[in-house]
């Protein structure tokens, strides 16, 4: 009887140890897939981001098209945004966000560089200028995002319709990546694909190590030299 009842729980922690450790290592499967696919979105992405520019409209129609690269001439309108960031190997840094008339459209936000905390923001250029960018719609603000400090203009996230209507401009965002040689006293902040987060392979080798880590459990209280179940046996 406590022989049967031995094998019993044998059996039962076996299917226990080798269930969970199945699980475990299926979702470690499953995010090297989900690593694979992000993989592939990356270098999509990527090779949207360095594609010819096209027109203004041609990158919101028939709807907006994220990173996608475009071409605006126009000019500056008065007016800026300082937001607050951070540059590693330099730390706190402002992005300087300005409105553009873009000719036959209308005015829309410009990403234009960061610049230290210290620096002077430049005046506002005069000239008409034909500026590359990409297209963006970042997702930085919250309900934990304070407030902007208007008096100070100091904006903690690109909060892209805030933004919009303190400057005046519409709800667009075009983050620029180069300017025809005209000096804007920042220094571009391109977009690229180095803040687009792929944390599946960590994910995943999260998983086989919880899966490694329940078959040794499940071993150790089986075969354990103290065990009921190996003593009764």
């Amino acid at each position: 009887m406590e022989l049967e009842l031995s094998m019993r729980r044998l059996v039962f922690m076996a299917v226990i140890g080798l269930g969970g450790a199945t699980i475990l290592a299926s979702l470690g499967v499953w995010q090297v897939h989900r690593l694979t696919w992000k993989e592939g979105l990356l270098d999509k992405i990527a090779e949207e981001i360095s594609a010819t520019p096209v027109p203004l409209v041609d990158g919101l129609v028939p709807e907006f098209r994220r990173y996608a690269p475009v071409m605006i001439t126009g000019k500056f309108n008065k007016g800026y945004i300082r937001m607050l960031a951070s540059r590693k190997s330099i730390g706190p840094v402002y992005r300087i966000i300005r409105p553009f008339a873009v000719d036959g459209y209308g005015a829309v936000l410009v990403d234009t560089g960061w610049q230290t905390e210290t620096a002077p923001v430049a005046p506002t250029p005069m000239s008409k200028l034909s500026l590359i960018g990409n297209l963006d719609i970042p997702n930085e603000a919250d309900s934990f995002t304070p407030m902007p400090d208007l008096t100070s203009n100091i904006w903690f996230a690109r909060d892209v319709s805030e933004m919009a209507k303190e400057l005046g401009a519409e709800n667009i965002l075009v983050v620029l990546r180069e300017t025809s040689g005209t000096n804007l006293g920042v220094t571009a902040w391109p977009v690229n694909t180095a803040g687009i987060s792929n944390d599946h392979l960590q994910y995943a080798l999260t998983w086989f190590s919880l899966a490694f880590i329940w078959l040794v459990m499940t071993a150790f209280f089986v075969f354990r030299p103290n065990s009921k179940i190996v003593r009764k046996a």
